[in-house]
């Protein structure tokens, strides 16, 4: 019998695993494992190089060179870095230091210009 470990999930994950495993019949928490089985098995797949794939990631190699495998895992894990730079954002609080206005949308489109100063 396989154990399980509570983990956290980011919440768009979660949504996402959430959505796709009910058109699958599985859980979101299924949805995740089947994912993650996925990830490992493409990884350590014989058309898979890491080494390929790092070298991408640090810039010394072109991410075209790369075969259809490896292209989608550098695609992963491009995904991920990106989320995690997004989630740790706060324009409003930087052009507020810096003393700088912005542009913004409101719910209605409308654009709504902020001014530190004003």
């Amino acid at each position: 019998m396989a154990s399980s470990m509570p983990i956290r999930v980011d919440g768009e994950l979660f949504d996402a695993a959430k959505s796709v495993g009910a058109v699958a019949n599985r859980s979101a928490g299924q949805q995740l494992a089947y994912w993650a089985r996925i990830g490992r098995e493409l990884e350590s797949s014989p058309g898979t190089s890491l080494r390929d794939i790092q070298r991408v990631l640090a810039g010394n190699a072109s991410y075209d060179e790369l075969g259809e495998r490896n292209q989608a895992v550098v695609r992963a894990i491009w995904d991920e870095q990106m989320e995690a730079r997004r989630a740790h954002l706060d324009l409003a609080a930087e052009f507020t230091r810096a003393g700088r206005s912005w542009a913004e949308a409101d719910e209605s489109g409308r654009a709504i210009v902020r001014d530190p100063d004003a």
